[in-house]
Order: C-alpha cells, then sequence, then structure tokens
C-alpha cells in the first residue's frame, strides 16, 4: 500500500517505474508538472533491471540486456543520461549467427561488411539494407511513435511496402542459407509464425538499428539506464517512491493525471471499476503472445564457440537454418514445445568486465515457449549453446532460471511470461491496447506501457507519447 503521507500525490502520478514510466514522468516535469512515481518493488527499473542473480559478483540483467532501441530513441537523445552515469558499450560486431560448420554469419556495424559473410548473398543484402539505412533519421520518429501522418512520406512507403510483409516474403531475396538465416533470427523477435504479416518489419527495423545505431549493453547492467533516468527526473523536482504498490486508483487523492506503466491485465486490477463496460471489456480481449523461458549463467570463462567471430559479437542467435526457426517460432504459436529451441543469448561480460569477477563470465538466455508453460526448457536450451560451443557445460559454475511464472510474478505487465506486453500482429499493433491508444475513457487516466505504440523494447517512446497525450488532455 501506499504510505499515507504519500497519499496526497502530486500534479501527476506515474505507477511504474520502468523505462516507459521513468520517460513518461520526465516529460512531465519538464514541462513543469510537479510528478511522483510509485514503484511496487524495492528497486526501480521494471524491465531494465539488473541483480546478482547466480554467483555474488555476477550481474545478470533480470529483463533485457541489449538496447538498440534505447540507442535509436529519440526522447533519450534529448536527455544528459551520460551525465547521470549511463555508459553504452558497444560490441565490436551486434550479432553473429554460428552454423553447425563452424562458421557465423554476422550483422556488422555496416551494411557492407555485413554482407561480406554472407557468400553470394552479400550483393542482395546490401541492396536491401543499404537504401533502408540510408533513410534511417528520417524514419526513426515514424518507427517509433504511433500511426500518423509521416514527416517523410517517401521513405516511409519505401520501408512499408518491406515491413508489411512476411518474413517469408523477405527470405526469398535470398538463395543462400546463411543471409536467410541471419535474417530468420532477426524476425523471430517478432515471437510470431515467419509467414505472419509484419513479421518482415522486425528484422528489418533490427538490421537497420544495427547499422544505424549499433546493439549497445549499459555499463554495469541495464540497471544503468533505469537510475540514470530517475537521476534526471529527480534533478527536475520529480518524486520516486519504491515498495509502494497501488493496487487500486482509489488509493491515491485525485491528481490531475495518473500515468500508468501498466499493460491491460494488471490495469484492469487496479483501474477497472473506473472504465466503461465496454472499454473493460476490450481490454479484456487484449492478446497476450507467447512466453520467454529465462536461463542467466556464470561462467568460468568465456563461452568456446566453435564460429570464433562469435566472440566478437555481443547477441548470438543459436537457431541453426531458416527453416529450423520457423519450425520452432511455429511449434510455440501452435502451444507447443520444440526440442530445438530458437535461443537468443548474450554475453555483455567479453565487452563489459564489471559483469564478472576477473577472468568470469556471465550469459543471458531466453526461448520462446507458449503462454504460461510450465515446461522446463533448460536442458534444451544447453543442448543447442552445445551445440555451437562444445564445451559449454564445463564452463558452467551455477545458472538461474526464470519460467513464465516467475517473469510475470517479478512484473506484472508480463501477463503469462509475454515480455513483448501483448502480441504486435496487425490487430494488434497500431491498435495497442485499443484504438484510444494512450488515453481511457476515465477522465485523467492514461496508459505508458509496452502496451501502446511503439510497443516493446527500452526506448521510453511509450511514455514520452503518453505524457503528450496528458499534457494536452487533463494537464493543459
Amino acid at each position: 500500500m501506499i504510505p499515507s503521507t504519500q497519499m496526497g500525490a502530486r500534479d501527476a502520478v506515474v505507477i511504474g517505474s520502468g523505462p516507459n514510466g521513468l520517460a513518461a514522468a520526465i516529460a512531465l516535469a519538464q514541462a513543469g508538472r510537479p510528478v511522483t512515481v510509485y514503484e511496487a518493488e524495492p528497486e526501480i527499473g521494471g524491465g531494465a533491471r539488473s541483480a546478482e542473480l547466480t554467483l555474488p559478483g555476477f550481474v545478470h540483467d533480470v529483463c533485457s540486456a541489449v538496447h538498440p532501441l534505447a540507442a535509436a530513441s529519440p526522447f533519450f537523445r534529448t536527455l544528459p543520461l551520460a551525465a547521470q552515469g549511463l555508459q553504452w558499450i558497444h560490441p565490436s560486431a551486434p550479432l553473429a549467427h554460428p552454423f553447425d560448420d563452424g562458421t557465423a554469419a554476422v550483422l556488422e556495424r555496416s551494411a557492407a561488411a555485413t554482407a561480406e559473410t554472407l557468400g553470394p548473398d552479400g550483393a542482395a543484402y546490401r541492396r536491401l539494407m543499404e537504401p533502408l539505412v540510408a533513410d534511417w533519421e528520417r524514419l526513426e520518429g515514424a518507427l517509433l511513435g504511433p500511426l500518423r501522418f509521416p514527416r517523410h512520406p517517401v521513405a516511409l512507403a519505401r520501408f512499408g511496402l518491406l515491413a508489411l510483409g512476411s518474413a517469408e516474403r523477405l527470405l526469398a531475396r535470398f538463395g543462400g542459407e546463411r543471409a536467410r538465416a541471419l535474417v530468420a533470427g532477426l524476425a523471430a523477435h517478432a515471437v510470431m509464425p515467419l509467414d505472419r504479416p509484419l513479421t518482415a518489419a522486425f528484422a528489418l527495423v533490427l538490421a537497420m538499428a544495427g547499422h544505424a545505431v549499433g546493439w549497445p549493453v549499459a555499463g554495469g547492467g541495464s540497471q544503468s539506464i533505469a537510475r540514470a533516468l530517475a537521476a534526471h527526473l529527480r534533478s527536475l523536482g520529480g518524486e520516486i517512491v519504491t515498495g509502494a504498490p497501488v493496487r487500486s486508483l482509489d488509493e491515491l487523492r485525485p491528481p490531475r493525471a495518473v500515468l500508468c506503466d501498466l499493460s491491460p491485465a494488471p490495469l484492469l486490477r487496479i483501474a477497472g471499476h473506473r472504465f466503461p463496460a465496454r472499454y473493460r471489456r476490450k481490454l479484456t480481449r487484449y492478446r497476450y503472445g507467447p512466453a520467454a523461458y529465462k536461463v542467466d549463467w556464470a561462467l568460468d570463462g568465456p563461452i568456446p564457440w566453435k564460429a570464433p567471430e562469435c566472440a566478437r559479437a555481443g547477441t548470438v542467435h543459436l537457431g541453426g537454418s531458416a527453416a529450423e526457426i520457423a519450425a520452432s517460432e511455429r511449434a510455440v504459436w501452435e502451444g507447443r514445445h520444440p526440442e530445438r529451441p530458437f535461443v537468443l543469448l548474450a554475453q555483455p561480460s567479453l565487452f563489459d568486465p564489471s559483469r564478472a569477477p576477473a577472468g568470469k563470465h556471465t550469459a543471458w538466455t531466453y526461448c520462446h515457449v507458449p503462454n504460461g508453460s510450465r515446461f522446463e526448457m533448460l536442458e534444451r536450451i544447453e543442448k543447442q549453446i552445445e551445440r555451437f560451443a562444445p564445451g559449454f557445460h564445463d564452463r558452467v559454475l551455477a545458472r538461474h532460471v526464470m519460467t513464465p511464472a516467475d517473469i510475470e510474478r517479478r512484473n506484472p505487465n508480463f501477463a503469462g511470461g509475454d515480455i513483448g506486453a501483448g502480441v504486435a500482429d496487425l490487430g494488434q499493433f497500431f491498435a495497442r491496447p485499443t484504438w484510444r491508444l494512450y488515453a481511457t475513457p476515465a477522465r485523467g487516466v492514461y496508459i505508458c506501457s509496452a502496451a501502446t505504440p511503439p510497443g516493446p523494447g527500452v526506448h521510453g517512446m511509450c511514455g514520452w507519447f503518453a505524457a503528450q497525450a496528458a499534457l494536452k488532455g487533463t494537464l493543459r
């Protein structure tokens, strides 16, 4: 419960201190509005938290670990986060995708260098990506915001013709397995079958970001992002109260605006009584997607990759061929658990030695499973790592597993373990969680979570847009 001394809330209240909640509070404070953030947990951060999950001295990211969209965020770029201690660390390569023959395709910082790792498909990759990367500055505002009239319609149309399609359609541009697998792994971040519309958008945006801004990690752990945002908010006069769960909006003395960094399920629990029945039904019908099954390791040394290129990459996609990745993602969508899951792995301690004791390392992974799954995927994940890094098991000092239930327990926004806070298909991508977007029918109540555009990722833009809606609405 909120301490009684805190119930005399300020002009605006933000519920939840994830990156979007903190971004919303900062935007309100910049506009001169007194604002208080209430966080249920003892520590701020939401999806940007770090902890010693395995052994003392080993710092693991609890949820998000690699941050291309944070590096791309137009709002974050306006903030003095470096002065608040945030350091972006760029691996020499954003991503590697190893194969069974001991080689790897590599997403390099330039499309040209990436093309060199793709064999005969290199020229096709450059034809696809170089015009899009050249348009990045024209596109980033549209890609990281709600649907609206674009400032650069020609650039957006050029991107949209590709992005609205399926990943399978994108894969048809390539004849060789190296390029097809690399692009399929990028598209699998959509957590949908690769024949679905919009899955191409995930592949294109992540590849473009890798070339334009990189896939950095935060020095010291993802918690550094939340701490820097919080420090800046406090410098503007904003207030943060931790260990203060809001069970109902009725606990708050009515502020002029309440911005909820909550997805529909927890939002309904605290505010459903404020909404008309029709809106409650719409939120009840909001669709959560497949979940994550996450494992962190403390290691006695670096992962012994067969492909040496993998040691240059902050992120490694373990899925084999494009066909294997597509089969894995379809199985999850259909409620099954793949024998060979697509595994997303980060190895931040290779580039940030503060994450582990000298000579030791950390590894962060997850795979997709059906929402709410109780199936144990640890053995299958470790087999995938061992497939591309024989001897990995011998490096393991300790491991920490988070099932979908564990993930939801740590962050109720991730209902059933869905770390994307909702399916991002055509029916729910542009109108998250409803066509009202950030506003709700309850006066002064707004949504600023990843269940609003532009969706999941550590970028703060959902919070910024929600704050603008509040400033044009009840706070005007």
